[in-house]
């Protein structure tokens, strides 16, 4: 799918839903716009102990938006957010399964963001049958580059 058709669905989707930032895409959609979109960044909000024991997205900015262990709000989320991304740029943003994700998009679109997106499902996507990730969605079921410590 084309570049722009990609970016067309994914803010009729976020129109959809609701949402209030740009748009929503899928890990496939995401990772698509990340390599062709000039001035894309793709924002891993996990938390560091995320980072080191799941896997990691290569060349993703890494922000964590909760602090491990405690889940606090990192107070300095949106300074670094700043001082790592331009605000002109189209922002997408994936955690675990789309939940922190959708709570840092909104967040940065009110900071002045215009091209906030949400990697729906996240890295790891929801939880199957019998309780465990990394089956049903997210990126790493997608097949999309990441490594592990």
């Amino acid at each position: 799918m084309a570049l722009d058709d990609i970016l067309k669905t994914a803010r009729e989707r976020a129109r959809q839903l609701g949402l209030p930032y740009e748009g929503a895409l899928l890990p496939g959609e995401a990772y698509q716009v990340w390599k062709e979109a000039p001035n894309a960044r793709l924002v891993d909000v996990r938390t560091h102990a995320e980072w080191y024991w799941v896997g990691r997205i290569p060349g993703a900015v890494e922000i964590e938006f909760l602090t491990y262990p405690d889940n606090t709000l990192n107070p300095s989320f949106l300074p670094e957010l700043e001082q790592k991304v331009d605000k002109g740029a189209l922002v997408m943003f994936i955690c675990r399964s789309g939940g922190r994700s959708h709570h840092t998009a909104t967040l940065a679109t009110q900071a002045g963001y215009a091209g906030c997106y949400n990697v729906l499902e996240g890295f790891e996507g929801d939880k199957d049958a019998v309780g465990h990730r990394n089956a049903k969605g997210g990126w790493r079921a997608a097949g999309l580059p990441w490594t592990q410590s």
